[in-house]
């Protein structure tokens, strides 16, 4: 942790292959993995490792995220999106989850839900709604124009 805090990724992902089985799949250990991954752009790796990271801490939405950060590279949306409509029977009140999964919607051109989506994770977390005005993947919900009023 303290080399990639420094910025040092090689270094860090030096001193992960020193560590012993069985203690390189701790969790602990496996988020550091994740991070290394992460910075490397190693998508197809940050996704197993995410995955496992998930089967031994279900608990941690933040490993689920990741998961779905790393298939949506490695693979597609819809994989992607699989995995967050699973973490969110686990995490129902997790914003990043809403959030990615109405980034999602949004690019298969469900704005309806998308906008749900959004709207629930902003709820959750105000700090999203900054993210919702420049996310890129939120631009067709954005081009459709503010939600219709179902005022009197």
């Amino acid at each position: 942790q303290g080399y990639l805090g420094l910025g040092m990724v090689t270094e860090a992902a030096a001193e992960l292959e020193k560590i012993p089985a069985p203690d390189c799949d701790e969790p602990a250990v496996l988020a550091v993995r994740l991070a290394v991954l992460q910075e490397r752009c190693e998508w197809p790796a940050l996704r197993a490792v995410a995955a496992e990271f998930v089967r031994r801490a279900p608990g941690q939405a933040a490993g689920w995220v990741t998961w779905a950060y790393a298939t949506r590279r490695a693979d597609s949306i819809t994989a992607a999106e699989k995995i967050l409509l699973e973490a969110e029977r686990v995490h129902p009140q997790e914003p990043t989850i809403q959030f990615n999964l109405g980034c999602y919607a949004s690019q298969r051109g469900a704005l309806a839900e998308a906008r749900r989506r959004v709207d629930r994770a902003i709820k959750l977390d105000q700090t999203f709604a900054a993210l919702a005005a420049t996310d890129p993947d939120l631009e067709p919900l954005r081009s459709a124009g503010p939600p219709a009023s179902s005022g009197a």
